[in-house]
C-alpha cells in the first residue's frame, strides 16, 4: 500500500494556486494594457462600430443616446469588449500554459490545433458578421421602415444587438471543432455525422431562424455557411479518427 505523503500533496496544490493566480494576474494585465491604450480612440472606434448602420440610414439619419450618459459609458463599454476580443489569443495562452503541463504529448498535439482553429473561426464568424450580415440585415430594415417614421437607434440599444451577433455568429462558426471534439469523446463518429447531414441541415436553419434577425438574408447568411462548416466538420473528424486508428495500430 503506497502512502501519500501530505505534505508533498500541499505543496503541489500551493504551487498551482500560485501559478493559477500568476496566470490570472498576467491574462488580466494584459488585458487592462489594452483597455487603457483603446480609451482615448474609444469615440472613433465606436464611430466605425456604427459605420454598418450608418451606411444604411437614410440621408441625415444618426444614431441617438437615450439615456444621459450613454454617450460616455457607451464608448467605453465597446473599448472593453475590443480589449477581450483582441487579447484572446494572450487569455488563451495564458489558460493553455497552466493546463499544458498536466497533458501528456498526445494531448497536447490535439489541443494546440483545436484551440488555434476554434480562435480562428471565432474571429472568421465575428468578421463575416460584421462585414457581410450586418450591412445586409441594416440594409432591408432600412428599406422596411414605414414612411414617416425616422430609423434612429440609440447607441446602447446599437451596442448590445451587434454583440449579440458577433456572439452568435463566432459561436456557430465553432461547429466544425465541436463536431471533432465529439468524434474524440467517442460519442459520435464520421459516418454518424454523415447520416444525420439531413437532420443536421433542418437544426442549422431552426436554429438560425431563432438567432438571427427576423428577415430572410440574415438567416440564409448563418445557415448556409453554418452547414458548409458542418460538411468541413466531417472532414476533419475522418482525419482525426483515421490518425488514431493509426496510432493504435503503432
Amino acid at each position: 500500500m503506497t502512502v501519500v505523503d501530505p505534505d508533498s500533496v500541499d505543496g503541489t496544490l500551493i504551487g498551482h494556486l500560485i501559478e493559477l493566480r500568476a496566470r490570472l494576474i498576467r491574462g488580466v494585465a494584459g488585458l487592462l494594457v489594452v483597455f487603457l491604450g483603446l480609451l482615448p480612440f474609444a469615440n472613433k472606434v465606436y464611430g466605425w462600430f456604427a459605420q454598418p448602420l450608418l451606411d444604411k440610414l437614410p440621408k441625415g439619419g444618426q444614431l441617438i443616446a437615450v439615456e444621459v450618459a450613454s454617450p460616455f459609458f457607451t464608448p467605453l463599454k465597446l473599448a472593453f469588449f475590443v480589449a477581450i476580443f483582441a487579447t484572446m489569443p494572450w487569455l488563451l495562452y495564458q489558460a493553455w500554459a497552466f493546463v499544458a503541463p498536466g497533458l501528456y504529448r498526445r494531448e497536447k498535439r490535439l489541443a494546440l490545433p483545436l484551440l488555434a482553429s476554434a480562435l480562428v473561426l471565432f474571429y472568421s464568424g465575428c468578421a463575416f458578421a460584421f462585414f457581410v450580415v450586418l450591412p445586409s440585415v441594416f440594409g432591408f430594415l432600412a428599406k422596411v421602415t414605414p414612411d414617416g417614421v425616422a430609423m434612429m437607434t440609440d447607441i446602447n440599444a446599437y451596442l448590445d444587438f451587434v454583440l449579440v451577433i458577433f456572439l452568435a455568429f463566432g459561436i456557430s462558426f465553432e461547429l466544425p471543432v465541436a463536431l471533432v471534439i465529439l468524434v474524440m469523446l467517442g460519442w459520435v463518429t464520421p459516418k454518424q455525422l454523415s447520416e444525420w447531414r439531413g437532420y443536421a441541415i433542418v437544426g442549422i436553419f431552426i436554429v438560425a431562424a431563432v438567432i438571427t434577425p427576423p428577415d430572410v438574408i440574415s438567416q440564409l447568411l448563418l445557415a448556409i455557411p453554418m452547414c458548409l462548416l458542418y460538411e468541413a466538420g466531417i472532414i476533419a473528424a475522418k482525419l482525426v479518427a483515421r490518425g488514431r486508428e493509426a496510432s493504435h495500430e503503432q
